[in-house]
């Protein structure tokens, strides 16, 4: 038997390579001489940097980069010589978790920090860049990353605008006359798990921006202003971002990314598999073995139980979700193509008990789950 382990984290209790130890464990005391592979996933939010290091073989890159108000902090990414491959957290530098809850103000912030984590990437010679965009405190459309690549942003007497977002109505022209050349030889993809467009009622400004510090008078001039510059960079660049499903993300990043960038938008889950090499080791596997901390219909789009069960059905691999927590219907179950899903929880009380009592509550599920899965197969197994 070979099964493959390929989970999330369980937030704020164990990380998915603790999560992948003790499904193992389960497993092996059912079925002592199987075939065990451990694949930890993300799908691009907290603690993805871990899972891609453990893949990358990169090292963790320290530089000072401008934070969102352009103030020096300390900012880190992966990188690996060997495959001249850098993955980059927007967040590390851009990202809401480095402001006080009293300086969230997404007009005046910037993603110039961004912009320089990926010129640094460049300098140490990357020819690939994986750019993750969640957790950002900005909403300038992409200005300061494109920024510190060398464009600039004028208003229309031709004078330079600092690139923060309440600059975004007043943008008229682009110089690209000094953009760093290497950005267009460099295969870059980002991590964009939403889809929601550049500007209107789903867009950056009304979905996003009231997290970010702004008011609601804000949230519509911000709005306004990604319109302005959704129109610039369609007279500029012949790229029309509001068509762009994910354009909105993180504050318009999403589009920019795409037209300063040259990138492609791709899921979380989907740029880790690759990473991986998911599917090519999971061609053979008899069961795969996932599970998150919490997983219900509305927020199985675009998670790692997703991606599993896409590559999964490929090879018409069952699949068995072990959830901290589990909310969906056996009618959405059978839907997905999701053959086994239990929550873990094995007696009530309150949530740090229920934390803490994770790893042993998981081994005990995945070891009845393999009993009775041992019991049907009987003396099969051994033959």
């Amino acid at each position: 038997m070979k099964f493959v382990i390929a989970p999330d984290k369980y937030k704020g209790s164990l990380t998915a390579f603790e999560i992948c130890d003790a499904v193992e464990k389960g497993i092996r005391l059912v079925f002592e001489d199987a075939v065990v592979v451990k694949l930890p996933l993300a799908d691009g939010g907290d603690g993805t940097i871990e899972v891609v290091k453990h893949y990358l073989k990169g090292d963790k890159v320290f530089i000072t980069a401008m934070d969102p108000f352009c103030r020096p902090v300390q900012a880190s990414y992966l990188y690996s010589g060997e495959s001249k491959t850098a993955y980059i957290e927007m967040a590390e530098a851009s990202g809401l978790k480095l402001l006080k809850e009293g300086e969230k103000d997404c007009l005046r912030t910037s993603t110039i920090g961004t912009g320089e984590l990926l010129v640094d990437a460049l300098d140490k010679g990357a020819n690939k860049i994986i750019l993750g965009i969640g957790g950002s405190a900005t909403n300038d459309g992409g200005m300061g990353m494109a920024t510190a690549l060398g464009y600039r942003f004028l208003d229309k007497d031709g004078r330079v605008l600092d690139p923060i977002g309440v600059n975004l109505g007043r943008v008229s022209r682009v110089d690209a006359t000094s953009v760093d050349p290497r950005i267009k030889s460099v295969s870059i993809k980002v991590a964009c798990d939403v889809s929601n467009a550049f500007y209107g009622p789903n867009g950056a400004a009304y979905i996003y921006a009231a997290q970010k510090g702004a008011s609601e008078s804000e949230i519509e001039m911000l709005d306004e202003g990604l319109r302005n510059f959704a129109s610039v960079l369609k007279e500029s660049f012949d790229i029309d971002v509001q068509e762009i499903p994910g354009s909105g993300a993180a504050g318009g990043v999403g589009g920019a990314s795409l037209v300063f960038l040259g990138a492609d938008l791709q899921s979380g889950i989907g740029l880790i598999k690759d990473l991986a090499g998911f599917e090519e080791k999971i061609s053979d596997a008899d069961w795969i073995i996932s599970g998150e901390g919490k997983l219900d219909e509305q927020t199985l789009a675009g998670k790692t139980i997703s991606g599993v069960i896409t590559s999964a059905k490929k090879f018409s691999i069952p699949v068995a979700a072990f959830c901290g927590a589990l909310n969906i219907s056996i009618e959405h179950q059978k839907s997905i193509g999701l053959t086994y899903a239990v929550a873990i929880l094995q007696e009530t009380g309150n949530l740090e008990q229920a934390l803490l009592a994770s790893n042993k509550n998981l081994v005990q599920a995945v070891y009845n789950w393999a009993n009775v899965l041992r019991h049907k197969l009987g003396d099969s197994y051994y033959n």
